[in-house]
């Protein structure tokens, strides 16, 4: 070893709380870097592969009832690559030891062999077979939640008729890789699966012989799915077609994207953060050790060593922190990283996910973290190269202080040892500045990872407790007349019953235009709500149309204009109606209308979709049962249970994320507060040391170095803050979609929370540096260097 190598050991061994505190922050950097890009790179490639081997379709249609013989006439539109007609309906399921009824999708299979399009992965077992009408092949989230295998049995209320089905197999599909039920915002396997028979036995159920309501293509690489699709809904408008989506649209297929997208914007915002303050505190450590070893730089010049001998053992120094930074950083992301798959693994329903370990993302995350110790490195390194060895043996010149406050006011308004403080923060003005703009960081990391629980806290009060208030929503079999509102009224239990009728149509606004549901409701609704832009109620107009803020923003149109309705379920008329109100919803990109109006709009007199109801939960189980053995009864959407399953998964999934973040944040303020002082320390041991001697006690000397840490740490809390607030936004922005909008909530008391752990941790590292001060050797300190 080397005599520049030895020395190199000996400062790490000396220095080592300041490494182990830099090496931290650079960790923290490294651990986001590869949970972001890894858990994005473990989903995205899943899901790639799981697309392309399983074929999963890019368009997807609906329709009332359709003939087979359209198969050659779909197929043989330009760009169609792979085609699957299939019967698909929403059934209610029986389900042994659970007393509400669940929710299910019966998906019809080709009489032989796998589906063209949208296969299916078998876990265990085998699919149905054909002219055994009661066999079904069962999602695997579902089976998992009910403990279903081969063999198994459930039963399902299909066309009126219930039925008793025998699980053969248990699979996956790309279709369903997140599996969530008509009206909850999160998975509830319990309440909602998805299972798969032959075509023959739902042709007979159904009555759909020679018929399909539901196709799902794959077009050519290269191709127009837009034009496809005009095609295909040009094929389809006579039987009922309600308009062709493209995979972007469809519902599994969002969830994940939008996953991705927040992992993305994790990726860009988290780890330049803690890469910013490694760097500087990098460069604070350099410039402190360059500063106290002048005088040994221009001994190993004087004695031959070149200067880029010299330089290069202080990148030595750079690198083993940087290192020890990235190890750190290697074994917390990977824990973290597998933590966060298996959590990811308990929503998106893949044949596997494991997290990708791929040396390119260590490689990354390295050079990245190396790269930000050279940044903070560079200058101090730099003076190191320009400093002659004659210059850098004579002591450093001393500095010029002068009056901060008018002498007479300053001894009667501040002590002295308070203006040696507020006089080394004028000294280091750039210093004092980036130590309190890193700490502010810590706080708007703490901000950022809290806000969440005040914003779903809040959006849970909105949705279910201010718009969405009805116990539960009975959809129908199919439109029925009004006097079906009198029989859900006799249901037991059901105190309160309001209609509502749901219509799929298309919105044209000159050349835009919108995908979506119009719910007609009564004007007294209290049930299910309509908010104004202030989220008070609004009841609907007695003729026009109101649209949802996010909708009209899209269409380009304000209250007094008009749009053109298509009517997809019907016969595709174009209706001009006018914008006669803006309203607002956190789910959903609904429409609504007076559920007259809508009547006359579509002209088949009066019908309604279902009902909203509120209950007697003493006779909870009694409606229940009576809900299975109704068959103009579809499906039922229990609120209370939405609710229950939304708050307790997002309750537990934020509680993660804020452990992670806190843990992140503590470390950034800890490190920097720390290394603050040890610098501040070794800078002024001698003047320290000086008034003890002089006669001052140590917890005067301390406070002098305590005053000067407070008031850095307290001028960064407010910066922070605003930071956090900012930072907040852009997550919202960045995962807000049309499937839902999180409202940008964030209470006094998170705010609080924030800077108090900060302070917390900042006090911490703190008391410990005062220990050192008031250990100090006032002979060794104060005795002249040799």
């Amino acid at each position: 070893m080397s005599m520049l190598d030895r020395k190199l050991y000996r400062d790490v061994i000396r220095l080592w709380a300041q490494v182990l505190a830099v090496a931290l922050v650079m960790a923290c950097g490294v651990m986001t870097i590869i949970i972001a890009i890894g858990s994005y790179r473990s989903l995205e490639e899943t899901r790639s592969v799981f697309y392309d081997r399983y074929r999963f379709a890019n368009l997807f249609v609906e329709a009332n009832r359709a003939p087979l013989h359209l198969r050659d006439r779909i197929a043989a539109i330009e760009g169609v690559g792979g085609l699957e007609l299939r019967i698909v309906e929403y059934v209610l399921l029986d389900m042994q030891g659970m007393a509400e009824p669940a929710t299910g999708v019966a998906v019809s299979l080709p009489d032989e062999g796998q589906p063209s399009v949208n296969r299916l992965y078998i876990r265990s077992g085998r699919l149905p077979e054909p002219g055994r009408p009661q066999e079904a092949a069962v999602l695997e989230s579902f089976a998992k939640a009910h403990r279903l295998t081969e063999g198994s049995r459930f039963s399902a209320v299909m066309n009126g008729r219930k039925q008793v089905l025998t699980v053969t197999g248990i699979v996956l599909s790309p279709e369903y890789i997140y599996t969530i039920g008509p009206g909850d915002m999160v998975p509830d396997p319990r309440r909602f699966g998805v299972f798969y028979m032959s075509r023959d036995a739902l042709e007979g159920i159904f009555d759909m012989g020679d018929s399909f309501n539901n196709a799902v293509l794959m077009t050519l690489r290269g191709s127009q799915p837009e034009s496809v699709k005009t095609a295909l809904d040009g094929l389809l408008d006579p039987y009922g077609g309600r308009g062709a989506y493209l995979r972007k649209d469809q519902i599994s297929h969002t969830f994940l994207d939008n996953e991705l997208d927040e992992l993305r914007s994790m990726a860009a915002i988290i780890p330049p953060i803690f890469l910013f303050v490694a760097a500087f505190l990098v460069n604070m450590i350099l410039t402190r050790l360059i500063t106290l070893e002048r005088e040994q730089i221009g001994l190993l010049k004087a004695l031959g060593f070149s200067e880029t001998e010299v330089a290069l053992h202080y990148i030595k120094l750079t690198v083993v922190i940087a290192l020890i930074g990235v190890a750190i950083g290697f074994v917390a992301g990977n824990w973290t990283g597998r933590e966060m798959t298996q959590l990811y693994a308990r929503f998106f329903s893949f044949p596997f996910l494991i997290f990708r370990e791929s040396f390119d993302l260590y490689a990354i995350s390295a050079g990245i973290c190396v790269a930000a110790a050279f940044v903070g490195a560079i200058r101090a390194i730099w003076s190191v190269v320009a400093l002659p060895a004659a210059v850098a043996m004579l002591p450093p010149a001393p500095l010029r202080f002068r009056a901060l406050f008018g002498r007479a006011r300053g001894s009667v308004f501040v002590s002295q040892l308070t203006i040696m403080a507020f006089r080394q923060i004028i000294r280091a003005p750039v210093r004092s500045l980036l130590t309190s703009v890193g700490i502010a960081f810590s706080v708007a990391l703490l901000v950022v990872s809290m806000f969440s629980a005040d914003s779903v806290h809040y959006m849970v009060e909105e949705i279910f407790f201010r718009m969405e208030r009805q116990d539960a929503s009975l959809y129908f079999d199919r439109e029925r007349p009004m006097a079906a509102l009198d029989s859900v009224r006799q249901f037991p239990g059901v105190l309160r019953a309001e209609p509502f009728r749901a219509l799929t149509v298309t919105l044209h606004a000159g050349h835009r235009s919108k995908d979506l549901t119009i719910f007609g409701v009564e004007e007294k609704t209290d049930l299910g709500r309509i908010m104004d832009a202030d989220m008070r109620p609004m009841p609907p107009p007695p003729n026009g149309l109101l649209l949802i803020g996010r909708v009209a923003d899209t269409l380009g149109v304000r209250v007094g204009d008009t749009v053109e309705v298509e009517l997809v379920e019907k016969d595709h008329r174009r209706i001009v109606v006018p914008v006669t109100g803006i309203s607002q919803s956190l789910v959903g990109i609904d429409a609504y209308m007076h559920i007259d109006a809508l009547n006359r709009l579509v002209g088949d007199g009066r019908r309604i979709s279902g009902a909203r109801v509120s209950l007697d939960m003493l006779q909870k189980e009694a409606l229940y049962a009576e809900i299975k053995k109704t068959p103009a009864i579809a499906f039922a959407m229990l609120i209370g249970l939405s609710r229950d399953r939304f708050r307790a998964t997002i309750e537990q999934n934020i509680a993660m994320i804020q452990v992670v973040y806190t843990t992140l944040a503590v470390i950034v303020a800890f490190g920097l507060v720390y290394n603050s002082a040890r610098i501040q320390l070794s800078e002024r041991a001698r003047e320290l040391a000086s008034l003890r001697v002089l006669g001052f006690t140590p917890a005067e000397v301390s406070n002098v170095l305590m005053t000067e840490l407070a008031v850095v740490v307290f001028a960064a809390q407010p910066l922070g803050l605003l930071l956090g607030i900012g930072f907040s936004r852009l997550v919202i922005d960045g995962i807000s979609s049309d499937l839902f909008r999180i409202p940008f909530v964030i209470n006094s008391s998170t705010l609080a929370i924030s800077s108090l752990v900060v302070l917390g941790a900042s006090l911490m590292s703190a008391l410990i540096v005062r220990r050192r001060i008031d250990r100090l050797d006032l002979v060794a300190v104060l005795k002249s260097r040799e």
